[in-house]
């Protein structure tokens, strides 16, 4: 009796604090399956993403565009193409990058959305 009692204080707990995880900034990538860009993406930055200051400011979170999008995202469009990056914070998109523009200019475009956003840069 008192495992289930346990479990349900545990999960009631689960209920309350993961939506507000989804409120914190991410960067969300609309991806969908054969997407060369997205292939780049994942060859070129995804396996040091999240050691860099963008990726520890803004985790990177996946959406497959082609299935339907997460309650949280609802008022985002994903856009027409893929790969489409865009910065949510506390459920607002605060920029976007559309496609993959290579390693080269990622880290910049992502950039110049952070220094337009001075709520996230206080956070980070």
């Amino acid at each position: 009796m008192l495992h289930k009692v346990l479990r349900l204080a545990v999960a009631a707990l689960a209920a309350f604090w993961l939506p507000a995880q989804a409120f914190a900034a991410e960067l969300v990538m609309f991806e969908r399956a054969g997407c060369t860009w997205c292939a780049r993406f994942d060859a070129e930055i995804a396996p040091v993403y999240a050691k860099t200051d963008e990726g520890r400011a803004l985790p990177l979170r996946r959406v497959d565009r082609d299935k339907p999008l997460p309650d949280d995202l609802a008022a985002i469009d994903p856009g027409a193409f893929t790969p489409t990056f865009v910065v949510v914070d506390q459920g607002r998109e605060i920029g976007r990058i559309r496609g993959y523009p290579g390693d080269t200019f990622f880290f910049g475009l992502l950039g110049r959305i952070l220094i337009a956003a001075p709520a996230l840069q206080a956070r980070s």
